[in-house]
């Protein structure tokens, strides 16, 4: 907010924007609400205000769509559109936005009988459901892929459990069998290094025949892995890379797909977010009561019962106020109880307001002006 000019931070248009901000669902609405800028032409400052007054008109009759779980996904779509892998969680992540968007999409064709000036951005907006289930069929969370990713990685899977449960068998047996179990630390089977093993105490290491992989802290205990399971790990540490392989090649090919449609997931993105701040901005206007003024250039204001948005709804009073019609100075007198200055910021912020296409906190047929410049010296 630092480039906001004294005039316009003196009037509190920054606080407005933050209220504003709080209505949004994704870090660059947030911040798109916070860098509002007011419009000084008319025709800008008519345009917002249109498309906020169609969104509290969609809000008011439908309910407006939801947009969280937008995320800012362009730099894993530029590095997926360069041929670069993506990452589980950025994977995940894009699925997110692609779900938002075509929720949105779905939600404007349940009432898409109501034209509205918004339809420039919702027809913009592009699902893509094949990517998004592709997406979240093959990834579980952000550490693990479904098994039903690929048909070679069921395959490969289901391989590794039989070996897993055929090395557990044998060395069930081993560690059941009386012959080795008192050479035994524990009766358990153990992982080291990515292969099953049995905890033999230290002075029986050489009854039994394996490889040693690891001993314990205290040396008491050496972890080997009898020969005839040694084969079998041998099978799972090589089923375990063909599974790594094909996990990277699962996701390659992900982010290929990304890649190809990287373009048209960031517009749609860039659009959510610009519908995300208008509907912001017709839910502040929800919050605040507020309507649709005439907007002109000619310096007329006419507000009927203007309230100050910042002050608390129940301790506010209404103001009348008129100006640019029939004169064009206004001369605000009486004792020093703050209504002089409510009433002079009220009509500085409404206008700063007014020029980002918010509705404002006044009954209707009110009118106000767009300016070049809003001055206040407080």
């Amino acid at each position: 907010m630092s480039d906001m000019n004294k005039h316009h931070k003196s009037l509190e248009l920054d606080k407005v924007l933050e209220m504003l901000s709080s209505h949004t669902s994704c870090e660059d609405a947030r911040l798109a609400a916070l860098e509002l800028k007011p419009q000084p032409d008319l025709d800008s400052a008519q345009a917002l205000m249109n498309q906020t007054r169609d969104a509290h008109m969609l809000l008011a009759r439908f309910g407006g769509p939801s947009f969280g779980g937008l995320t800012n996904v362009n730099n894993a779509l530029f590095r997926a559109d360069a041929g670069s892998t993506l990452s589980l969680r950025e994977l995940l992540d894009i699925a997110a936005v692609l779900r938002v968007i075509r929720a949105i999409v779905q939600w404007r064709s349940t009432n898409e009988g109501v034209e509205t000036i918004l339809d420039i951005y919702f027809s913009a907006l592009v699902p893509n459901k094949f990517l998004e289930e592709t997406i979240t069929s093959a990834i579980i969370s952000e550490e693990e892929i479904a098994d039903n990713a690929s048909p070679v990685l069921a395959d490969i899977r289901r391989k590794i459990r039989a070996q897993e449960g055929k090395v557990r068998e044998q060395l069930g047996k081993f560690t059941h069998n009386t012959n080795y179990s008192k050479y035994l630390q524990d009766n358990i089977i153990t992982m080291r290094n990515g292969r099953y093993v049995v905890p033999v105490k230290n002075e029986y290491r050489s009854e039994i025949p394996g490889l040693v992989h690891d001993s314990s802290a205290s040396g008491a205990t050496i972890f080997i892995e009898p020969m005839p399971v040694v084969e079998a790990n041998n099978q799972i540490r090589l089923l375990k890379n063909q599974e790594q392989d094909e996990i990277d090649r699962i996701l390659a090919e992900l982010s290929a797909t990304v890649g190809s449609f990287a373009n048209s997931i960031k517009q749609s993105y860039e659009c959510a977010v610009e519908l995300n701040v208008i509907f912001a901005k017709a839910q502040l206007a929800y919050a605040m009561n507020a309507s649709v003024p005439e907007i002109n250039d000619e310096g007329i204001i006419e507000l009927r019962s203007a309230r100050h948005p910042l002050i608390d709804k129940k301790k506010v009073v209404p103001v009348d106020i008129q100006l640019g019609k029939d004169f064009d100075t206004i001369v605000i007198t009486g004792p020093n109880t703050g209504g002089k200055t409510v009433s002079i910021k009220t009509i500085g912020l409404l206008s700063l307001m007014a020029m980002c296409g918010l509705m404002l906190p006044v009954n209707d047929r009110s009118k106000i002006s767009v300016f070049t410049k809003v001055l206040a010296d407080i």
